[in-house]
């Protein structure tokens, strides 16, 4: 699955680098480059960092449903940076915290290349049918 998933074509995912390392039904992992991520001040963008958590819920959520009559669509997003990151990669894991008919809520932590949390977030997802 995470390889199908590293050919996911003209994303904002791949505009930012992330890169699926492991996708089940309950977790996810993925990295993604500080470099060519960065805020003026030299250091991660929260919004990227924000934009990986959000990827990494979205894709868990789609591995739940039943893509030919259902979507998931992120409706709430709540992220915290603890520690900056200035180089190499940012990882995250993303754990299924509640499996519901129409919401999965996800937690992620994402870290720097010396296990140091530098972002943690939970992302909500709502199951639409179409």
């Amino acid at each position: 699955m995470a390889a199908r998933l590293r050919q996911s074509g003209n994303t904002l995912g791949t505009r930012l680098g992330i890169v699926f390392l492991e996708a089940s039904r309950t977790q996810l992992v993925a990295t993604m480059p500080v470099d060519g991520n960065l805020q003026p001040a030299g250091r991660l963008h929260g919004g990227a960092s924000a934009a990986l958590v959000e990827e990494l819920a979205s894709v868990g959520s789609w591995l739940n449903l039943d893509m030919s009559t259902q979507v998931a669509v992120g409706v709430d997003l709540n992220i915290t940076h603890v520690r900056g990151a200035t180089g190499g990669l940012v990882r995250g894991v993303a754990d299924l915290m509640y499996r519901g008919r129409s919401v999965l809520v996800w937690n992620v932590t994402l870290t720097n290349e010396h296990g140091k949390v530098t972002s943690t977030g939970r992302c909500t997802c709502n199951v639409v049918k179409f």
